[in-house]
């Protein structure tokens, strides 16, 4: 520094890149660019001296804040508070769109064969229920699958950005593996925490409409029925098929979205994803997970509905389901089931991602 003294009197004020601070060379107003870097802050949990990310140099555990700042720009982390918040908001709305296809799968997968069948199909479902009850009647239930389907969106993309921020790479990325596990710790969570009692409220609603006199009035009237009758037991019926139901479904989901999301942005992590762009992807996720764990559901939708007295055990339903009506009877409601969930996590995650965007320019978070 002192041998370019020389050069400080050709310098203009207010254009010094020097590395070293102010204090350390007052007279000094400008240098010529210098290749020497400044220094860097090191957040709390990183390497101070390396700033390295997981499997490098850098001694003991790094967290996730140490990561999100190395990681380049693009690839922030999601906070959880702010996937809670988003998915919340997400999982509202798409629920009011895409109810009456939810009313019609469920009302198919309890209308069993030793009825005799109520129902021809999915269009006959349609018109008996406009012509008995109205349009609103599509709506039937709507209220129970409102109150859950916000905090259950809002669990599990909380959770699932809480565990993958712990094992994604230096760049943010998360592997086709971890995806999969990340969704179904993410899945049981919210099976067990919200989606287990409020789809059981929600199947027994849709069912007792099919009855002569429906008995449940509205949603608080019906869980004060029905732990009255049951206690708070009868709003956890079929939690074991809930969980696998849940646990595969965002096992699922999470690991095509994650798999299309990675090969789309290939070795540029920072790409912007188009909206419509992620409600494709998001239509192939809900498509994967419905032609896999539709059995699931159906054997959940049993075990929740009024006459869950049947069965013993998850495992009898299964049983039951398959020596009277054919392995057939696994995918009931399966066309249905498939519009619903396409539209449903194509909408869901289009919205989050998009609330995500702009909560990272209001809230701003390490």
């Amino acid at each position: 520094h002192r041998e370019r003294e020389t050069e400080r009197s050709r310098c203009l004020p207010g254009t010094c890149t020097h590395p070293l601070p102010p204090s350390l060379h007052p007279r000094c107003q400008c240098l010529p660019p210098t290749p020497t870097p400044r220094a860097l802050i090191v957040p709390p949990g990183c390497c101070p001296a390396t700033m390295s990310p997981p499997g490098s140099s850098c001694p003991g555990p790094v967290s996730p804040r140490c990561l999100a700042a190395a990681a380049p720009a693009g690839t922030r982390l999601t906070h959880p508070g702010k996937a809670i918040l988003a998915g919340g908001l997400a999982g509202g709305i798409e629920i009011c769109i895409t109810f009456p296809t939810e009313y019609v799968k469920t009302q198919l997968q309890l209308d069993e064969r030793a009825n005799p069948p109520r129902y021809r199909g999915i269009t006959d479902c349609v018109r008996q229920t406009v012509q008995g009850h109205g349009v609103k009647g599509l709506y039937r239930g709507l209220s129970s699958l409102l109150y859950g389907s916000i905090p259950k969106a809002a669990v599990r993309f909380g959770m699932f950005e809480f565990l993958s921020n712990q094992v994604r790479d230096g760049q943010g990325r998360l592997s086709n593996t971890q995806s999969v596990l990340c969704g179904l710790g993410a899945g049981v969570f919210e099976a067990v925490l919200v989606v287990c009692p409020m789809e059981t409220v929600k199947v027994k609603f849709i069912h007792d409409q099919s009855s002569a006199k429906p008995r449940y009035r509205g949603f608080f009237h019906g869980v004060r029925e029905i732990v009255r009758d049951q206690g708070l037991r009868g709003t956890y019926q079929g939690l074991t098929a809930t969980v696998l139901k849940q646990g595969s479904n965002q096992a699922i989901r999470f690991f095509v979205m994650t798999s299309l999301k990675n090969w789309y942005k290939g070795d540029n992590v920072g790409k912007q994803i188009n909206p419509l762009i992620t409600g494709l992807f998001g239509a192939t996720a809900g498509a994967a997970s419905v032609f896999g764990n539709t059995p699931l559901d159906v054997i959940k939708t049993r075990m929740q509905g009024l006459e869950a007295h049947k069965y013993k055990s998850t495992w009898d339903c299964a049983y039951k389901i398959m020596k009277y009506e054919g392995p057939i009877a696994f995918y009931k409601g399966t066309v249905p089931r498939l519009g619903r969930v396409c539209l449903d996590v194509a909408i869901v995650f289009i919205i989050y991602e998009e609330v995500v965007k702009l909560l990272n320019k209001v809230w701003k978070t390490d």
